[in-house]
């Protein structure tokens, strides 16, 4: 059974900085392409960052470029992002995803083939 189980939300001040982490199990990760995504209340949901399987090239959205780290652990089958200098525009649900085939606009959501459930960032100022 495919699972992606996100961990490490929370509460934070602007400026300050959190790790997300996603734990797969039931496939390979390093097979796959990985991603996070985010949802705030009212919008549609966005690209964050991915990290593509084989050469691990990463690709972040303009507004997180410079402060958010995406990484994977392929020994422990995990997914990272470290988040720093947080500000309350960061604040929604984030979730990582995973796509057996990467191509294109990384951005895509229909692109991934599996979704964890989210965890809740909030940024407050």
């Amino acid at each position: 059974q495919v699972q992606l189980v996100e961990s490490g939300g929370g509460s934070v001040q602007a400026g300050g900085s959190l790790r997300l982490s996603c734990a797969a199990s039931g496939f390979t990760c390093s097979m796959y392409s990985m991603a996070w995504f985010r949802q705030a209340p009212g919008k549609e949901r966005e690209g964050v960052a991915a990290i593509y399987a084989g050469d691990r090239s990463t690709v972040y959205a303009d507004s997180v470029k410079g402060r958010f780290t995406i990484s994977r652990d392929n020994a422990k089958n995990t997914l990272y992002l470290q988040m720093n200098s947080l500000k309350p525009d960061d604040t929604a649900i984030y979730y990582c995803a995973a796509a057996a085939f990467l191509y294109g606009t990384w951005s895509a959501s229909g692109k991934y083939n599996y979704w964890g459930q989210g965890t809740q960032v909030t940024v407050s100022s």
